[in-house]
């Protein structure tokens, strides 16, 4: 049995990239795994409630990416501490860390007895790479979070490029007694034979970007490329699906504002559920994620999975999810790069074409795959 720290997923019904990465190893777990909580209230780690078990199942996602814990879950965490109530956790042969912890639970995880290697899945260094781009908190702790995760026995990086980022760091700081650091690219949901709707000279293109509306999504070059293109008479869409944050977004959320009032053919409500973002891809053309910087970038093959080619930048984590084919790769995701991309695809279908077509001949790792490439190589630690 592995314990599954779920402390902040469980706790929230917001659908980004990590979120959706613990509730996929969770689903893929099963029976395998314990999904377990520090409960700041009780001050100690127990196995998850109903209440936060339907968190992880949820479809319909938050518009808050915050943790919530209800009245009813402090009184009982309260109540537990004041009567001194210790519950039991299985006995575990591992314990498997996919979220970017607080300090808090980072000092907590010595009271988990685990008989067996504790792993941590590492995502992206964006924090030191674009400090000006990231919530200042995650700001002030990032450098912390990054030596704590010297407690584990082994990290596993989702791409390359966060890898050596780890290992660069690690470097840096001086240190030479590391934990193993292994790449297990990340998996995703099967979907059924992608389904190619037809694009003739009479349908108005759309175009998809699935992904938080944050600084680092580099939303705002995005929109004004396509106003860009529009004001060049360029008939099409485009659809924006994700999570708005205000406190590294604001200039491209008023951006949104703007051209959604100026009449522009501008779709944005919000985050989707599982069968909203499903319907999105199947609607779409083709799909851009023009973002500066990414651990992994599910939107990206979770777009050539449905058969639609992607428009993303060549380098790190994303230019690895480009090499088998299907991806417009850019040197630059600016304004420039992006309305020149945008406008060679809108014009000429025969480029989507042959770019569909060869996401179609790609395979792809399922979370199955993964989960058993996860704890294949936690078993030789």
């Amino acid at each position: 049995m592995l314990l599954l720290d779920l402390s902040h997923t469980s706790h929230t019904r917001a659908q980004t990239g990590i979120q959706r990465v613990c509730r996929a190893l969770y689903r893929e777990l099963n029976s395998q795994a314990a999904p377990i909580t520090w409960d700041p209230y009780a001050r100690q780690w127990r196995e998850l409630n109903e209440s936060e078990q339907a968190n992880l199942s949820a479809t319909t996602p938050a518009k808050k990416r915050g943790s919530v814990w209800p009245l009813s879950s402090k009184m009982r965490g309260w109540s537990s501490r004041l009567l001194n109530q210790r519950p039991t956790l299985p006995l575990a042969n591992g314990l498997i860390v996919p979220e970017l912890f607080s300090p808090e639970v980072a000092r907590v995880f010595p009271q988990l007895k685990v008989q067996g290697p504790r792993v941590a899945l590492f995502h992206d260094a964006i924090a030191l790479k674009f400090p000006e781009l990231t919530p200042p908190q995650t700001v002030a702790y990032f450098p912390a979070y990054l030596q704590e995760l010297l407690q584990f026995d082994g990290v596993a990086a989702v791409s390359e490029d966060s890898a050596s980022t780890l290992r660069d760091y690690w470097r840096w700081l001086g240190v030479t007694n590391t934990p193993p650091i292994q790449t297990i690219p990340l998996g995703i949901t099967a979907c059924q034979a992608p389904i190619n709707l037809p694009f003739t000279e009479k349908t108005r293109p759309r175009i998809l970007c699935v992904g938080t509306i944050e600084g680092r999504k580099n939303h705002l070059a995005l929109l004004e490329a396509c106003e860009s293109l529009w004001s060049q008479n360029l008939d099409f869409e485009l659809q924006l699906i994700g999570l708005g944050r205000a406190d590294t977004a604001a200039a491209g959320l008023t951006k949104i504002d703007s051209l959604k009032k100026s009449g522009r053919p501008l779709i944005y409500d919000g985050p989707a559920t599982e069968d909203e973002l499903i319907a999105a891809y199947t609607a779409c053309d083709f799909t851009v994620y023009p973002s500066l910087y990414e651990g992994f970038g599910l939107p990206v093959i979770e777009s050539l999975q449905h058969g639609k080619p992607c428009v993303c930048s060549s380098h790190g984590a994303l230019g690895e999810s480009a090499r088998g084919g299907g991806c417009l790769t850019l040197e630059a995701v600016d304004v420039p790069a992006l309305t020149a991309a945008l406008r060679k695809l809108i014009t000429t279908p025969a480029e989507i074409a042959a770019l569909a077509e060869a996401a179609r001949g790609r395979t792809f790792r399922t979370w199955k795959d993964y989960v058993v490439d996860l704890t294949k190589w936690m078993g030789t630690l």
